[in-house]
């Protein structure tokens, strides 16, 4: 039980915490030719280059004028095969994808260390190839809201919305050192040290997580989902601390803009979008018609 209870939380914490050719010479051909043709849009999983590297993506659904495409992102440990359930059901009515990060699911392995900047730039190479110049609305569970939110603020020509599904809070190195003292002994002691090491880069992304301020993505919608089923509070003597201090990075990321909104699933542990996912649906259904409407 206790080797069960210890995976849960650790994988909880640690995720928490990458053309047509030219027929004639006429006139009128010539006038329409486009000498950069729009791509394929994708339909299904695929390979595509990005960076010099090899990345999975998944797109379903049909794209509409000035519609944002939803983009799904998974946790640490995870990869685009736990969120298409949730891709599925959305894309009824949306253009979705999702897409492995470097050395998750399906994509290549990282040269090496990768910080926020690098999983950044792959992010943006996706969402050239899938999204072109359409809006998007990023959909982020846990360490992928994490990234979502950091991303946002840097790029709110392209990001308009925003859904952080039991987003790994900004400070999760700092509020792990803080509730679980160094001096801490037995299973406490083992998930401190386990979560530092995840976030010092000893995961399959080889990511670099660092803690940082929460900055300003503009006036976009915001929907800040958090778990209800307080779960982390079975560790002994840390785990209702524990709780608190999530509890609190959860509000922290409603300084993303003036249109955040945070509320709780209330029969969800972490993985909200597996135990709740009508909760999900309706909150990324809000937040992309109030990004269609700001458009």
């Amino acid at each position: 039980m206790l080797r069960k209870f210890k995976s849960s939380v650790v994988a909880a914490l640690c995720c928490t915490v990458l053309g047509a050719a030219v027929t004639g010479c006429d006139g009128d051909a010539m006038e329409n030719w486009d000498p950069f043709p729009t791509r394929t849009p994708i339909s299904g999983t695929q390979k595509i280059e990005v960076a010099g590297r090899s990345v999975n993506v998944s797109c379903a659904g049909e794209q509409e004028e000035g519609k944002p495409v939803v983009v799904l992102m998974h946790g640490g440990g995870d990869g685009l095969d736990k969120l298409a359930a949730l891709q599925k059901t959305l894309s009824a009515g949306n253009r979705v994808c999702s897409y492995d990060r470097l050395g998750a699911g399906a994509s290549d392995q990282p040269e090496g260390p990768q910080d926020f900047a690098g999983t950044g730039e792959i992010l943006t190479g996706v969402l050239d190839r899938i999204a072109g110049d359409a809006p998007v609305v990023l959909a982020g569970h846990s360490l992928g809201g994490l990234i979502a939110a950091r991303y946002a603020p840097d790029h709110q020509d392209r990001v308009k919305g925003l859904v952080l599904m039991d987003a790994t809070p900004s400070t999760m190195i700092a509020d792990i050192k803080k509730v679980i003292p160094e001096s801490a002994k037995g299973p406490a002691a083992e998930l401190r040290a386990q979560n530092l090491a995840v976030f010092q880069g000893q995961n399959p992304e080889k990511l670099v997580i660092t803690d940082g301020e929460v900055r300003s993505a503009g006036q976009i919608p915001v929907e800040v989902l958090q778990h209800g089923k307080q779960y982390l509070a079975a560790l002994p003597e840390y785990g209702p601390r524990l709780e608190k201090a999530w509890a609190a990075g959860q509000r922290d990321w409603l300084a993303l803009s003036g249109r955040s909104k945070l509320s709780t699933a209330a029969g969800s542990e972490h993985y909200i979008y597996l135990d709740q996912p009508e909760v999900v649906v309706k909150a990324v259904e809000r937040v992309t018609a109030e990004a269609a409407r700001l458009a």
